[in-house]
């Protein structure tokens, strides 16, 4: 591969993920809009009329690109701000043109980090020296080749944006580099979980490795930034780009070949992450499965534990309720009772030392019901919810359960739910919307990962600060703190999220439904 020169990688002082941070916030302060119409169209400096601040002629070109406080804009380019023809473009057009602009701005940044992250870190002498071949194989995995890919992509979107300043098109150039990011982002997500592993297992056990990093992360070249913010940076990006790739495709004019383009661009980033994503599960419950299996033993039917379609949906030790029933006063007794709910099945355990459990029954995850329980009893029996087996191992057909909070409790009613369809948003209008302010980094299974400016509709709250809710962007649910989130107040910024997201829907029905 021929490293080519890109013009905009040094327009920046700022690194990817201070960029990032940056257009985010933005992305955040934009749902926080007032209720009214008019004031969200014109909050984007896209308009003439919304020009700021002039810049003098002999400003150049890269410090007009430079990235402040501020994203930098298509409309701040010279050629672009004093020209008639962005005098004549509508505000749609407009925001079309800064959207695709955005697109390419942010990759040079991204390119730009990942060249400290591979220069400064990954070929580093000393770091090398602490490392063995496996280790840096973990560590660092494909990471030079999603950095040419980066750039051989980046130079592309330059030489579109150079042929026509006013009308360049980037969907077409991210559709054509679609196999290679497939090619170089597909194994180096995968390979996410050895990666956070080894670099765990060095920073706690190699005082060497600890020492050499922290040299090399006070370099003035990473900006006071962290190893790690360098390695999760194509994670970040290749779900960013779906997203930007999402926003232009919100602003194309209906039937027309750049929302094709935008679509099919958006498709094949949808289906990478959806890959990436399903890998990265498989091999999580894989060793999940084969590290259970060690710890189980079965005084009922044994059934073969590990399978590759089998993937742990929660776990958790409950107390079981008993009514003794010849007792005049109803006297309840307790006992724990350790659940392992799959997609496919469910293990009822007694939980023994030593982390060991023995399974008396089971039951087909189809044969199983959760319901919240009304019934009243004094002391700490709150929470309560009973488990229904239709049909299972034992005579046993049903639990009563208690958590130990109003959350767990919600959370084992979801979980044992049947699956739900893909949920229609047109149909919950009037369903609360929150926006994530704080990444959240999902620690178990029925958890929903965020990350800053995702908008999730609400499907429930607990009373001890917790929410179940769907993300707009890939319909993706689960449960996560509500510390991390904010509430989007205006009813007119979240029909519109609705609105932009049955866009997106409607555009895929349309592409793929000609084919």
């Amino acid at each position: 591969f021929k490293r080519r020169h890109s013009k905009l990688i040094n327009s920046s002082r700022l690194l990817y993920q201070e960029y990032s941070d940056v257009v985010l916030n933005k992305a955040i302060q934009s749902q926080k809009r007032v209720d009214y119409p008019e004031d969200i169209e014109s909050s984007f400096p896209s308009s003439p009329r919304l020009r700021r601040k002039v810049l003098s002629p002999q400003d150049s070109y890269l410090q007009r690109l430079s990235v402040s406080s501020n994203a930098s804009l298509w409309q701040d380019i010279p050629m672009i701000r004093g020209s008639r023809m962005l005098l004549n473009m509508s505000r749609e057009e407009q925001r079309l043109q800064e959207a695709k602009f955005e697109l390419i701005i942010s990759e040079a940044s991204y390119l730009r980090s990942l060249n400290v992250a591979v220069d400064h870190f990954q070929r580093s002498a000393e770091l090398q020296a602490m490392l063995t071949n496996q280790e840096r194989q973990w560590l660092f995995s494909r990471l030079s080749d999603v950095r040419d890919v980066s750039a051989s992509f980046l130079f592309d979107l330059e030489e579109k944006f150079e042929e026509d300043m006013f009308n360049f098109h980037v969907c077409d150039v991210a559709l054509k580099h679609a196999p290679d990011f497939r090619r170089v982002y597909l194994p180096y997500v995968t390979n996410q979980t050895y990666q956070e592993q080894t670099f765990q297992r060095l920073l706690n056990g190699n005082a060497g490795f600890q020492q050499v990093l922290e040299r090399l992360e006070s370099d003035p070249l990473c900006q006071r930034l962290s190893l790690k913010s360098f390695l999760i940076l194509p994670f970040q990006r290749i779900t960013r780009l779906k997203l930007l790739l999402q926003n232009i495709l919100k602003r194309t004019g209906p039937g027309s070949e750049e929302e094709v383009q935008a679509t099919q661009a958006y498709d094949a980033l949808e289906k990478l992450i959806k890959d990436c994503n399903e890998n990265v599960q498989r091999m999580k419950s894989t060793e999940e499965l084969i590290y259970l299996s060690q710890k189980i033993e079965f005084e009922c039917k044994i059934f073969p534990l590990i399978s590759q379609s089998r993937r742990l949906v929660k776990c958790g030790e409950l107390t079981a309720l008993d009514f003794n029933n010849l007792s005049p006063k109803w006297k309840v007794t307790t006992r724990p009772i350790y659940l392992h709910l799959f997609n496919d099945c469910l293990l009822l355990s007694r939980p023994k030392e030593g982390g060991r459990f023995v399974v008396f029954d089971h039951a087909a995850f189809s044969d199983v019901r959760g319901e919240k329980c009304e019934m009243k009893l004094h002391g700490a029996n709150k929470n309560l919810f009973r488990l229904f087996l239709l049909q299972n191992y034992q005579g046993k057909v049903e639990f009563l359960f208690r958590t130990e909070t109003h959350s767990e409790k919600l959370r084992w009613i979801s979980a044992l739910a049947p699956p739900r369809g893909e949920l229609d948003l047109l149909e919950c209008p009037d369903a609360p919307q929150v926006q994530c302010i704080k990444t959240y980094k999902a620690r178990e299974n029925d958890e929903l990962a965020l990350e800053k400016a995702d908008i999730i509709m609400v499907m429930q709250y607990s009373n001890d600060g917790w929410m179940e809710g769907v993300k707009l962007s890939d319909r993706e649910r689960g449960w996560f703190p509500s510390e991390h989130v904010e509430n989007i107040s205006s009813k007119h910024v979240r029909q519109k999220n609705l609105k932009e997201e049955q866009r997106v829907k409607n555009a895929k029905q349309q592409v793929f439904c000609r084919k």
